[in-house]
């Protein structure tokens, strides 16, 4: 079964752009979230980190702040 993905990101954060960029490479749908214009998800997302970074990305229950690419692989592959 597919792991739900959600990115917390801003438009202006290469980070952000990196892990996008990377999903679409692995051809792995996700849903983005602005949150620089979209409060309630800025608040979901730092309930969820605890941070106010980002990119802040959700892979099932899983959450990784930041775009680091060998977590996000472990994550996606369940371990």
């Amino acid at each position: 079964m597919k792991k739900q993905v959600v990115i917390y990101s801003t438009p202006s954060c290469v980070y952000c752009n990196a892990a996008k960029k990377f999903f679409a490479e692995k051809g792995i749908e996700y849903t983005e979230h602005n949150v620089a214009v979209d409060t309630e998800k800025r608040n979901e997302m730092i309930t969820k980190s605890g941070q106010m970074g980002v990119p802040v990305i959700s892979i099932g229950e899983r959450v990784v702040v930041g775009f680091n690419r060998p977590v996000l692989e472990e994550a996606l592959a369940g371990k």
